[in-house]
């Protein structure tokens, strides 16, 4: 490449230099251009395409290119699919416009990773006003991006811990407010049942990442203390969202203490059937729990503090509907419940 004749440029006096290094100021401005860690580059604004005329080692280093493969060439090799377009964009209005322009954009080294460039450049002027180079400086913000990413997940995830633990703490006080017995040890216990009905959604939560639960798995979890073995669960794959797990849980579980205790459960014949399908039109689903082989149902039927506490479960914590028929067999409720349902 031909030398230029660079006696027009003065360049921009430097801020502060003593008497002695004034003179030798252009070729300190090149050593210093040459070996500071910060990747720099040169281009010719004289020229079609404003190729690079000078690179210095941290920006080979940085885009892992040889010398040959970058001076003559755009810096816009750089870029690659993901490179955003505005940002393109406004590098090319500063260098229309003839000024100074500061620029975060993804590039991409030879080897094809990415990397998060905070580049800057500004126009050089000769003596006469006319932009002749444009200087551009880079740093690489990938780890920066990647710390910053690291907090605003961590963030994200305090404020779901919130949400939910304020959810779990409203259920537990709705159980320790709303359980009754005059008894003090049978208060205990009802309400230290429900607490551990909580905690085993809860560690099916904790199991998972908190992130979707499948809907089969949660029923199973809930029932098996009462009597696995005869409940015939039968639904499609559902996965359930996290928010609607522990409130589902709390009346899966009522219901099968109410069972074991005085409905199908109690009797060595008796059974329960759970079915389930989904409703897509509100990303909810309908459950249908049907007892059979258990106790004639009583003349007169008064919904116990169990269901009390059941059907407030489905419509306050998940703005649900429930409904409830006895027949000769047993009870069959059926429930649904909105936005509870999670993508596979």
């Amino acid at each position: 490449m031909d030398e230029k004749d660079l006696s027009h440029i003065h360049g921009d006096q430097p801020a502060a230099v003593t008497a002695d290094a004034l003179p030798d100021r252009k070729e300190l401005a090149a050593t210093a251009f040459q070996r500071t860690r910060m990747p720099m580059v040169v281009t010719d604004a004289t020229q079609q395409d404003y190729p690079i005329v000078l690179a210095n080692e941290a920006f080979l280093k940085l885009t892992g290119y040889d010398a040959g493969e970058v001076l003559g060439k755009n810096c816009r090799f750089l870029q690659g699919p993901a490179t955003s377009k505005i940002a393109v964009s406004e590098i090319r209005a500063a260098i229309r416009e003839e000024r100074e322009a500061s620029v975060e954009l993804l590039n991409y080294r030879k080897d094809g990773s990415p990397f998060w460039n905070q580049l800057h450049f500004s126009p050089i002027h000769d003596d006469s006003g006319r932009v002749v180079y444009h200087f551009g400086s880079q740093i690489d913000r990938t780890e920066y991006r990647r710390i910053q990413s690291l907090e605003d997940s961590e963030h994200r995830l305090l404020l779901e811990v919130d949400h939910r633990a304020n959810n779990v703490l409203a259920l537990v006080d709705s159980i320790v407010r709303l359980t009754r017995s005059d008894d003090a040890a049978l208060y205990a216990a009802s309400v230290q049942q429900r607490v551990q009905s909580l905690a085993r959604a809860h560690t099916l939560l904790s199991r998972r990442g908190w992130h979707q639960i499948p809907l089969r798995e949660a029923i199973r979890t809930q029932i098996e203390p009462y009597g696995a073995t005869r409940a015939v669960l039968s639904g499609p794959e559902i996965m359930l969202a996290a928010h609607a797990v522990q409130p589902l849980a709390l009346f899966i579980h009522e219901l099968a203490v109410n069972a074991a205790s005085h409905g199908s459960l109690s009797q060595d014949t008796g059974q329960v059937a759970i079915s389930w399908n989904e409703i897509p039109q509100t990303k909810g689903l309908a459950l249908v729990w049907e007892e059979t082989g258990g106790p004639p149902p009583a003349g007169i039927r008064k919904a116990g503090f169990g269901t009390v506490i059941a059907e407030a479960t489905i419509r306050r914590q998940l703005q649900g509907s429930t409904e409830r028929e006895w027949l000769d067999r047993g009870v069959r409720i059926v429930v649904e419940v909105p936005n509870v349902t999670s993508e596979t």
